[in-house]
């Protein structure tokens, strides 16, 4: 995995609130790329410890292995917040799964289980039964309904979505996905908001 390459997966998993897809192997290849450069990083020292090859090898090892902990924080991050929005017993996408490498899914799996045991032993008998969390992908269960459905509830709007939408936090404390096409019902401040700048349309606004 060349710098470049990994530099650019890490800015653009810092400009999407989503996981990015990334190679499977993307990790281990760029071990093995790290240890052939510390092979030639080891033989150009021993020739000559101050030659220009020499803090190139240094700058390039250096840079890579930051890049690399960068990516797997900001990772890291997305699905630590992906296990509180499932263990809140909030939709976790099946594509943000998808997304997840094998080591990630067990990482989420385990935070599900060990937030669900340390709200246990706290809260005891006012403890409130959690969902599970699972290293398979879930089966979607999309928020949005349908035609024929109930209409929105008090302070909620029913919209159709014109155009994908960063996930974002409605005024209730709930994480929305919204893609194009979609029929959804949302806060009725954030569909106000989302009415003016022409995302949705279709607002079915209380009279």
């Amino acid at each position: 995995m060349h710098l470049d390459e990994l530099r650019a997966i890490l800015l653009s998993e810092r400009e999407t609130g989503r996981l990015v897809p990334v190679p499977p192997d993307l990790f281990e290849r760029t071990i093995q790329d790290l240890e052939a450069l510390r092979k030639d990083l080891d033989a150009s020292a021993s020739a000559d410890p101050e030659s220009d090859e020499t803090r190139l090898l240094i700058e390039r090892v250096g840079s890579i292995r930051e890049t690399l902990s960068d990516l797997f924080r900001a990772r890291s991050e997305k699905i630590l917040a992906l296990a509180y929005t499932h263990i809140e017993g909030r939709h976790t996408e099946r594509e943000e799964m998808k997304r997840m490498l094998v080591s990630e899914r067990e990482m989420y799996s385990s935070i599900c289980e060990a937030i669900g045991r340390c709200r246990s032993d706290l809260m005891g008998g006012a403890e409130v039964p959690l969902p599970r969390c699972s290293k398979e992908i879930p089966e979607p269960e999309p928020e949005e309904i349908t035609g024929g459905e109930s209409g929105p509830r008090p302070g909620f709007s029913l919209v159709r979505v014109r155009e994908d939408v960063e996930p974002f936090m409605g005024v209730d404390g709930r994480i929305y996905y919204l893609r194009r096409e979609d029929v959804a019902v949302i806060p009725r401040q954030n569909a106000e908001v989302l009415n003016e700048r022409n995302i949705v349309l279709n607002i079915n606004l209380p009279s």
